[in-house]
């Protein structure tokens, strides 16, 4: 999933990338509010990770404006003001979670997860379809008795097939899952994890609909 890190720090901000990059996340990072309003602009994030402090004003007026109009992005805040009253504060103005510094990235990984999981609807940390078990915490999977391994990339394929199993994803949409701003796509790249998910999966795993996208096979549809 693609986050919005809003950080003035860059040590920290490059550590957050890294960290939940390992978690499986592609993060791109800005320090300022005007750049991360610019980059909301754009769209294509799942969630976003926002200091309060900032040097052109403060998160909590991003955060208010976002739900001002209407917007149900997930907002974590992390942030040093972590009094009982800056947490009320937050959380009150829309926040979903809050988290005070120093933090455990694994913490911020989870909490990240927990927030995004009830953005979809789900209670439940593993997502099942068609006798396959996703576990986006270990980044692997089991289908019957199989213990699966995956790649970042090839997990983030099917991760995002698996939200939505009946919806038809577009090869730029899962392209926008793998790659931040910093990384050059490869035009083949979709193509390729999807060829070494079917190889793990089964040929007819997931479908592709020509000039359309993938999606994974409903055996109560037809094709």
């Amino acid at each position: 999933m693609r986050l919005l890190i809003v950080e003035d720090d860059p040590v920290l901000s490059d550590g957050i990338a890294v960290g939940l990059g390992l978690s499986g996340f592609t993060a791109d990072a800005v320090g300022t509010l005007a750049d991360a309003r610019a980059a909301l602009e754009g769209g294509g994030f799942a969630g976003m990770v926002l200091d309060i402090m900032l040097p052109d004003g403060s998160g909590l007026d991003l955060l208010a404006d976002l739900r001002g109009t209407g917007s149900q992005l997930p907002v974590l805040l992390l942030t040093a003001r972590d009094r009982v009253r800056d947490r009320v504060s937050g959380l009150n103005a829309g926040a979903d979670d809050y988290l005070g510094k120093p933090f455990d990235l694994e913490e911020l990984a989870a909490r990240i997860r927990a927030i995004l999981r009830r953005q979809e609807g789900r209670a439940a940390a593993v997502i099942e379809w068609n006798g396959l078990r996703l576990d986006p915490a270990t980044q692997s999977g089991r289908i019957e008795d199989r213990e699966l391994r995956f790649s970042r990339r090839e997990f983030a394929v099917l991760h995002a097939l698996a939200e939505h199993p009946g919806r038809i994803l577009s090869k730029t949409q899962l392209e926008e899952r793998l790659y931040g701003w910093q990384e050059d796509v490869e035009s083949n790249t979709v193509e390729v994890h999807i060829h070494h998910l079917r190889a793990k999966l089964g040929r007819d795993f997931i479908q592709t609909l020509r000039g359309a996208g993938y999606r994974l096979e409903d055996r109560g549809r037809e094709a």
